[in-house]
């Protein structure tokens, strides 16, 4: 099994937790050293369950875990890294049909309760990796620590990239930024790069979860926006953070709220086949899921709804006429539905629309 997710998200205690398994920390030298003739070490370990944490930190993890799925099936084992198996050079085999995904995303509904700590402000304002979400006191300075971390044991180890000011540069951005149309040119200026690495930054970051690309929903009518996507960051803590947000005001909360609809829908379903929608007059729905493509889920997110307005739906539905059309809003504790003309809607709370798409 492989476990990812960005460093603090909980996969070294998730994967601690776990019931009679051998846990290896490849952060540690003389862990390294033990895997340098994958063979014996697996040789010695027939039959258990091990953990390989942080198996980035080897210098040739794809030749452990392959040789392990090819001969070794009666052991198993959980791998952790902070970018989806395959996303570097370091892995040339993906273990296709061999392995089994799992996505740790930052804290959602069913982690808060566990917390006891249901908040929704408070979770909008710390973030959802819990060690920035449990204490008492707001760990700003963290959020420095914690990209410098990232730089140096993920980027580096992962990608090798050379800039790293451009590079921090293009994440702070991108997370100021974020929830906008994603133009590589406007970038490219402020981070003293060209527009191809531009791009190339953006391909890292999604595939170490830092960002999401959600692309545009569309079935190549001249009318509809087909491939500017648009960029959210992982966490709202480090959103509030690059915009200076130390207190929410209400036009906040509906910015943030999106964002937490977006990371409870991909957590729950495990899967980023998240899309937007825009059409060239401006008319825009904020989530599309498209699992039955010719009945796509059209989603509005509001913090209070009262503030929904039925245009960009109506659009929508004018393009699109068959499929459900939701209202996740903040203030709804009981679902109900609403006609506006021929468009019905219904509108929900997270928790339930979340519980529903659950695996």
């Amino acid at each position: 099994m492989w476990v990812a997710g960005v460093r603090r998200v909980g996969k070294t205690y998730l994967c601690q937790d776990l019931p009679e398994v051998e846990y290896f920390d490849c952060e540690l030298p003389r862990v390294r050293r033990m895997m340098l003739d994958p063979e014996s070490f697996l040789d010695g370990l027939r039959g258990k369950r091990i953990v390989l944490d942080e198996i980035h930190r080897l210098q040739n993890p794809s030749e452990l875990l392959k040789i392990a799925a090819d001969h070794h099936s009666h052991t198993h084992i959980v791998a952790t890294g902070s970018s989806t198996l395959g996303a570097s050079k370091k892995f040339r085999d993906t273990l296709a049909g061999r392995k089994r995904d799992l996505w740790l995303a930052p804290m959602c509904l069913l982690d808060m309760d566990d917390a006891n700590q249901t908040d929704l402000k408070h979770r909008f304002l710390r973030g959802g990796l819990p060690p920035f979400f449990l204490p008492e006191r707001h760990p700003e300075g963290d959020f420095q620590e914690w990209m410098d971390a990232y730089w140096a044991k993920d980027i580096q180890e992962l990608f090798r990239l050379e800039r790293r000011d451009s590079f921090q540069r293009f994440t702070e951005l991108a997370m100021a930024q974020s929830g906008g149309i994603f133009e590589a040119t406007r970038f490219a200026r402020p981070c003293e790069v060209s527009r191809p690495t531009i791009t190339n930054y953006l391909r890292v970051l999604e595939a170490t979860f830092v960002v999401h690309g959600v692309r545009p929903f569309s079935t190549r009518r001249p009318t509809e926006i087909v491939a500017a996507p648009k960029v959210y960051g992982f966490d709202t803590g480090f959103i509030c953070y690059y915009r200076g947000w130390q207190d929410l005001r209400d036009d906040d909360l509906g910015t943030l709220w999106e964002h937490f609809v977006l990371n409870e829908i991909m957590a729950r379903s495990q899967s980023r086949e998240v899309f937007y929608w825009r059409d060239k007059r401006g008319h825009e729905v904020d989530f599309v899921i498209a699992t039955h493509r010719k009945r796509p889920v059209a989603i509005e997110c509001k913090w209070s709804a009262n503030n929904f307005d039925p245009t960009n739906l109506v659009a929508f539905r004018y393009q699109h006429p068959e499929g459900d059309n939701l209202v996740l809003a903040h203030d709804v504790e009981r679902a109900f539905t609403r006609s506006y003309g021929d468009l019905r809607v219904r509108f929900d709370g997270i928790r339930s629309f979340a519980d529903s798409i659950s695996l």
